[in-house]
């Protein structure tokens, strides 16, 4: 059984949803989750609104059904009014590939791009950042009964610093609860989760045992926030390429 879903800054939440939900309803015994996205291959290298923001990463995530674990919380949602603001203008179904779809356009200064490359408008991104990531959070711990002081970790999209600072301070996350990987790997997409776990906490999740919310938001516009208990799980290094 093998499938793919399409769904960038959001993705290894709601993936882990449909995973962890598939395992416990059908049975299967073990998963491999893989997530990933090469930003790169669809950014001009003449925009400046896109091309220092972005790295590729992917991640291989295990799991093994457990009837004894303790459960997994989802809050999931989307509103797709806010669908303009990470876009690819052209090559989809709706507007099709044309003669014209590589024309490279100029759009602002620094600002170069063809209708086949990615559209990032930074303030609706940002604003809809701060605003939605910490009503997911608070969503998910009201519905469920959780206390925020009981998290070890807090882990964010990696999408802005100043903008995951805000919605820390929003929520009033102490701040050595809440770590960080932009400053060497950038956005990386569905993939910054994982890959800050894998950076910044590897040791904490291998040898203990801990309580983490994991929290994505963007294009979509989607969010989707979990709560997890992980047990001294296996955290291979990075690996660069």
């Amino acid at each position: 059984l093998a499938f793919d879903m399409p769904l960038g800054c959001s993705g290894y939440v709601y993936g882990l949803s449909v995973i962890a939900g598939m395992m416990k309803a059908t049975g299967l015994k073990k998963g491999l989750f893989l997530v990933g996205d090469t930003i790169s291959k669809i950014i001009s290298d003449k925009d400046r609104s896109t091309l220092p923001l972005f790295g590729d990463a992917g991640s291989a995530t295990v799991l093994e059904l457990d009837e004894n674990a303790e459960p997994m919380n989802f809050n999931l949602g989307t509103d797709g009014s806010g669908y303009k603001a990470i876009i690819i203008p052209e090559g989809g179904s709706r507007n099709s590939f044309s003669n014209h779809s590589l024309a490279m356009k100029e759009f602002g200064d620094g600002i170069i791009r063809n209708s086949c490359q990615l559209v990032l408008e930074g303030m609706d991104v940002f604003s809809f950042g701060i605003s939605q990531a910490p009503k997911s959070v608070s969503t998910l711990v009201n519905h469920f009964a959780l206390n925020l002081n009981n998290f070890d970790f807090f882990v964010f999209h990696q999408a802005n610093l100043m903008m995951n600072k805000m919605i820390s301070k929003k929520l009033k996350l102490p701040v050595e609860k809440v770590p960080y990987s932009l400053a060497n790997f950038g956005n990386t997409s569905s993939a910054s989760i994982p890959l800050t776990i894998v950076t910044e906490l590897s040791h904490q999740v291998s040898f203990s045992k801990n309580q983490m919310l994991l929290c994505g938001f963007g294009v979509g516009l989607s969010w989707g926030s979990v709560s997890i208990v992980t047990d001294k799980i296996t955290c291979p290094q990075l690996i660069e390429i």
